[in-house]
């Protein structure tokens, strides 16, 4: 590979160190950067000019908690998730069944929860789209499902149907289920009798996924949910040599069968690792604490504003399992990774990460705790304190339609104005990273910034910014969805350490058109990218 030598802008060395006005670069890793990287390029003869022309390069973004297949596939289904009202859902499915006919399920994503009151959606909407086909669509926060009467009717789900164990089944006022599911129990009685995704469509969905990454300068992704399955897609991407870009994957802890799970996450990680693909591994599980604000399932120190004795939902009850299922899979040298919404949930995944290190001893584990919603002022230390990883999603620091329509009333004011802790956490010591949730939210790292540097919508609200006192510097949110993801993903361990621009690492690169830095505000979602490389190679450039 020839070399690139990078010059006429920035060159971002990471937060509080002196930028530099070039890069060197050869065989995919970083040589030199500032006069020591023009000297050498001058002296060689095979070197490609990039003339940044006044734009910015940094190391290029990881994404700590993402879902790559699930947004790939949804476009493989109805587009919903631009449809601003209940008809217009109905209309896009309509569209979509009638060009394909064959179809013998109809699957979509990710529709709005906030389009309907309290966020349940009736079968008998989507009966006026598709009646003969099951219709089953998911809404944006990826724990809710929407679904018409045919595919009730195929799952054997009626009025007497109880709640299942982690799940929930509302009702019509007459008995009749609602045609919204809550929760993987729930959701499992349905998807369970689904058929699988093709194998060439899940190859689409990750091609898809990887040139989405790509265009926003990602390089890295954690996938924070696998089952088998998936783990044969991306094996198989591999095999293939297509797989777009680095990608780790969190495999799946289900409470209900973890009992015989973990031996198979060793063998699959295993069976990843003996690949020998520099761009993929499988060091991770992944644990849900909890659920989510907006369906009353994410777990509460005190009860939701809706009802006294409702604290939400515990995944793995209120005793010890979680923890001893933490300390199981640590034993074996997985990464932990805890989903925790609620400030229950963010003590319950601290209480069993300390029980791992009690347990196991000593090591580098950079446990993960992904979302930390809530986070309680007698557990904000604790994350510096057990070297956890705090992975937050800054997207949804702010005042939109979700936040204002399902999650505040349900919250209260008080305890809605301590939510996404961000500089609070950072300021603590501890490692605070930066993820999407993609496809739950937008993947774009300039879009979560954006939010982490303002506290605002997208119209301006708050002029001041939502909970200011939260608000992260601009070079600390670079930092967060940059290095500090690098170090959620062990990437100093790798045979070319990435998420750095220091001589030796991994030629991992985001160029921005120009300054991020120089933007304000919710400007610098709009900071445009002209190209992202990895190891060196241009992996996506911008058009004219």
């Amino acid at each position: 590979m020839a070399a690139t030598f990078f010059h006429g802008g920035r060159v971002w060395r990471g937060a509080g160190k002196p930028d530099a006005d070039a890069l060197l670069v050869r065989d995919g890793r970083v040589v030199a950067t500032g006069d020591e990287a023009a000297r050498l390029a001058g002296a060689a003869e095979d070197v490609e000019s990039v003339d940044l022309e006044g734009g910015f390069l940094m190391p290029s973004f990881g994404d700590g908690h993402a879902h790559p297949l699930f947004g790939g596939l949804e476009a493989e289904g109805p587009a919903v998730r631009p449809c601003a009202s209940v008809d217009e859902i109905v209309a896009e499915v309509r569209r979509h069944a009638q060009e394909h006919p064959d179809a013998e399920w109809i699957f979509g994503a990710s529709y709005d929860g906030s389009l309907s009151e309290g966020g349940l959606f009736d079968a008998r909407w989507l009966d006026r789209a598709v009646a003969d086909r099951p219709v089953v669509l998911r809404a944006w926060d990826y724990h809710t499902i929407w679904v018409n009467s045919k595919a009730l009717a195929l799952a054997g789900i009626t009025a007497e149907t109880p709640d299942p164990e982690l799940g929930e089944i509302p009702h019509r006022a007459d008995g009749e289920p609602l045609g919204t599911l809550r929760e993987w129990g729930a959701i499992d009685l349905v998807m369970g009798i689904a058929p699988a995704r093709a194998a060439e469509e899940r190859m689409r969905a990750l091609a898809a996924a990887g040139s989405y990454f790509l265009a926003r300068g990602v390089t890295w992704v954690q996938d924070a949910w696998v089952e088998p399955a998936d783990v044969d897609t991306y094996v198989e991407a591999a095999v293939r040599g297509i797989l777009p870009l680095r990608v780790n994957l969190a495999q799946y802890a289900d409470p209900r069968h973890f009992g015989h799970q973990l031996p198979a996450m060793v063998r699959a990680r295993d069976r990843v690792a003996e690949l020998g693909c520099p761009l993929l591994t499988a060091h991770t599980v992944k644990f849900f604490a909890d659920g989510v604000i907006e369906n009353e399932t994410g777990a509460l120190l005190e009860p939701y504003c809706s009802g006294l004795h409702d604290h939400g939902m515990r995944v793995w009850g209120p005793g010890g399992a979680l923890a001893d299922a933490v300390a199981a899979v640590d034993a074996e040298g997985f990464q932990i990774h805890i989903h925790a919404i609620g400030d229950a949930a963010v003590r319950q995944a601290l209480d069993a990460i300390e029980h791992a290190v009690a347990v196991n001893g000593p090591r580098d584990r950079r446990p993960v705790i992904a979302h930390a919603q809530l986070v309680d002022d007698a557990d904000l230390a604790r994350f510096a304190e057990l070297g956890v990883v705090a992975c937050m999603q800054p997207l949804w620091a702010q005042l939109d339609a979700l936040m204002n329509v399902l999650t505040v009333p349900r919250l209260g004011q008080a305890r809605s104005d301590r939510q996404y802790r961000m500089r609070s956490i950072d300021e603590s010591g501890a490692v605070l990273s930066f993820g999407s949730d993609w496809p739950v939210s937008s993947g774009d790292p300039r879009d979560g910034m954006a939010v982490a540097v303002s506290r605002q919508n997208a119209d301006g609200e708050p002029a001041d910014g939502w909970t200011p006192r939260e608000i992260v510097p601009v070079e600390r949110a670079l930092h967060a969805y940059s290095t500090a993801v690098a170090h959620q993903a062990f990437a100093d361990r790798a045979d070319a350490p990435w998420g750095a621009i220091v001589p030796g690492a991994s030629a991992d690169l985001v160029h921005f058109a120009r300054d991020p830095r120089a933007t304000r505000g919710r400007a610098l979602a709009a900071t445009p990218i002209v190209a992202t490389y990895l190891a060196g190679e241009c992996r996506f450039r911008a058009g004219p």
